[in-house]
């Protein structure tokens, strides 16, 4: 069976995140999306958990809400700070975790409120290094999964250029071994994490990092699944393999829409392509000071491959943006609008799920449902045929719609500002 899965969302309890991420209103928005399985959220912290266990059933590992038609699962997922010294700078670094169970969530909630506490947010801050959180996890579940969070993200990441590393043993050393993937995040893809073969080995995986149950942000990045059951064991085997028969790909956003693809300084306006970051020497041309290293050019330090390599045995992706986003580059009104909402919701109605009308809905359906240029948006999309400007220094990218129209940006220098 097909399975669409976002495995790392957060709850309510998170910084910076809704109130409404509540399960039932997680679930009711993951239907609407088009996914079959989400992750929990904050399982470390004791209020959340407390809650999972009273609402929740267990079914092959993974769990659906009481008393509500089976249509979601949530697989239990959680997400951690860790903070440890390493050749004399101080290094963040977000975690993924996933646990079989809720009963070895539990345990493993015991095992790192020994380096931090867990009441303060969903995504806790704990005072140990990768190698120990793994230890410590597995101890604690030995089907769990530890999995670095957003790689390259500037801040908070493995690779990220403010706070991480440069090699995966950095980080996680002698347990190294036992990181079967990677997250992607928001401002990379597969296409550009290929470029450097030191994570060949990794699945590289692809989930929303949702503060917001709503579908512009829940499921704008997942992983489709094929499944010979829905259980906890069959997604986390096709994770640690890499089957690409049992993995089959992800659904990306294009990595131009990330907050932190370019190199840039929001204040300024400035957002630079990484041949242009250096030859600034990392300096805002407008201000003088130091602009916030994007992923692109993070990536160009370590990638040891031409752009477009492949290596064999690799899942496939997809890059589409959430429906919601097309709507309100076509009507110009903000995502969260009345608008944009009621046209969305008709869409959903008439078309199927979104992820549906994104990836499978025949191009003439669309066309005699959807105002002509959503429907032309979504068919070029699928095609390749969109541009993106790039998103910088926590700015969101943005959809190119005169590109569709046949005029649209000829210059690189119409990306960017420079004085």
């Amino acid at each position: 069976m097909l399975v669409a899965a976002d495995l790392h969302l957060h709850s309510r309890y998170s910084r910076g995140t809704s109130d409404e991420m509540t399960l039932e209103f997680l679930k009711r928005c993951a239907e609407v999306k088009g996914l079959q399985v989400i992750g929990t959220g904050d399982f470390t912290h004791p209020r959340w958990l407390r809650e999972l266990r009273e609402k929740l059933v267990e079914e092959n590992g993974l769990y659906h809400l009481k008393n509500a038609r089976r249509s979601v699962r949530f697989l239990v997922q959680g997400e951690v700070c860790t903070v440890f010294d390493y050749e004399g700078r101080v290094r963040r670094i977000h975690h993924v975790i996933f646990a079989s169970s809720l009963e070895s969530a539990e345990l493993i909630a015991e095992e790192l409120g020994k380096y931090g506490s867990l009441e303060v947010d969903g995504r806790p801050t704990l005072k140990m290094n990768g190698a120990e959180l793994v230890e410590a996890v597995l101890s604690a579940d030995r089907d769990a999964l530890v999995i670095p969070a957003h790689v390259w993200t500037p801040w908070f990441s493995l690779f990220g250029a403010r706070g991480g590393v440069d090699r995966v043993e950095e980080c996680y050393g002698d347990k190294a071994s036992q990181v079967y993937a990677l997250e992607t995040g928001l401002s990379s893809d597969p296409e550009m994490n290929w470029r450097w073969s030191a994570l060949d080995r990794f699945t590289l995986i692809s989930n929303s990092d949702s503060h917001s149950p709503w579908p512009w942000r829940l499921g704008r990045e997942a992983n489709i699944f094929n499944l010979k059951e829905l259980s906890y064991r069959e997604i986390a085997d096709a994770i640690r393999s890499g089957d690409p028969e049992k993995f089959i790909m992800t659904i990306e956003v294009d990595p131009s829409y990330g907050k932190y693809h370019w190199s840039g300084h929001r204040r300024c306006g400035v957002a630079v392509p990484p041949e242009e970051a250096r030859r600034l020497g990392g300096i805002c041309p407008v201000c003088g000071k130091k602009l916030t290293k994007g992923v692109a050019e993070r990536l160009e330090e370590l990638a040891d491959r031409p752009p477009g390599f492949k290596p064999e045995g690799k899942a496939l992706f997809i890059r589409i943006l959430p429906l919601c986003e097309i709507i309100a580059t076509v009507l110009g009104k903000k995502t969260e609008s009345k608008e944009v909402w009621n046209l969305y919701s008709a869409a959903i109605k008439k078309l199927g799920s979104e992820l549906d009308i994104l990836l499978y809905v025949p191009d003439g359906a669309l066309r005699k449902i959807l105002p002509p240029m959503v429907a032309e948006l979504i068919v070029r999309m699928r095609e390749g045929r969109v541009r993106v400007r790039p998103g910088f220094d926590g700015v969101y990218g943005q959809l190119i719609i005169e590109e569709c129209r046949g005029g649209g940006q000829r210059k690189l220098e119409d990306f960017y500002k420079v004085s």
